[in-house]
């Protein structure tokens, strides 16, 4: 694999992301619809923290209420302490010029975060020329560290691209050079393997682990797969029904489970799928 660059590390590591009593409801005219029910889930920089669940456990919306990206009528309260302030209380003035620059967020489907009409390099270099007020070359020049960081094959080429050219794989890589653009802190990665096949899912897997090794970045991993988990996560928190049900480090929480519900997702993954656990996690 290619080496990162040390110009690609943030100049100060970031204590990460703090979750407390992070609470959420959707209010439409008289109906209000809990979704979260006060989650508490600790971020560190340079870990891997999984937030694992089935649909509609509400881990989605815990990522998307960090970033300020919750749908209209949604009422937050509690706490997400990044660099000392409640991102749940920044002005959306504010929450925007954090989001993309400091945290930032990959998504399932890159073909729907991706913009079909505008070059790769367009949508690297407008980025950066925006959040960090690079000139055209240095953008061009960070541009092509990044796609050489996330190892996208012919970087040069790959700039005057666009994404119907380049496979799902390819485009994941590509999402996460975006936002690994402005050296965000905290990176949200919400199932960023689950549109694509086992053995890319394992290349995108390994780049993860490797970016947050190498940059000292917090990732919020957010996936149903607890397969994923056991091979990627430092940390797992269990979601149920907008509750954090179970936390513990990756040995503990698939191999020794205390919640049932864990012991319910566990056992539910096939048969073939290896738990992947280090010996040192014990």
């Amino acid at each position: 694999m290619a080496g990162i660059n040390a110009s690609a590390a943030p100049a100060t590591v970031s204590p990460g992301l703090s979750i407390r009593g992070l609470r959420l409801e959707i209010r439409n005219g008289k109906s209000i619809k809990t979704i979260l029910k006060g989650i508490d889930v600790e971020v560190p920089a340079g870990r891997i923290t999984g937030l694992a669940g089935e649909s509609g456990s509400g881990k989605t919306m815990t990522a998307m209420a960090v970033c300020g990206l919750l749908p209209d009528g949604s009422v937050t309260s509690g706490d997400a302490i990044f660099e000392g302030q409640n991102l749940l209380d920044l002005s959306p003035r504010r929450m925007n010029a954090l989001r993309g620059r400091k945290i930032s967020m990959i998504f399932q489907d890159p073909t729907a975060s991706l913009h079909p009409m505008i070059s790769i390099g367009g949508q690297l270099t407008d980025h950066m020329r925006h959040h960090m007020k690079y000139g055209k070359a240095e953008a061009h020049h960070r541009a092509v560290e990044l796609l050489t960081m996330v190892e996208v094959p012919r970087p040069e080429e790959a700039l005057r691209k666009f994404p119907h050219q380049f496979s799902g794989g390819q485009l994941q890589r590509i999402a996460i050079a975006i936002a690994l653009a402005c050296n965000p802190s905290v990176l949200l990665a919400d199932e960023p393997t689950t549109a694509l096949d086992v053995t890319v899912q394992a290349g995108v897997l390994r780049l993860l682990r490797r970016l947050c090794d190498d940059l000292g970045i917090a990732i919020l991993l957010v996936t149903h797969d607890l397969g994923v988990m056991s091979a990627l996560a430092d940390t797992i928190a269990v979601m149920r029904n907008g509750e954090v049900v179970e936390t513990g480090n990756r040995f503990q929480v698939i191999t020794s489970p205390k919640h049932p519900y864990t012991k319910a997702l566990i056992d539910a993954l096939p048969t073939h799928e290896a738990i992947m656990v280090d010996d040192d996690d014990e």
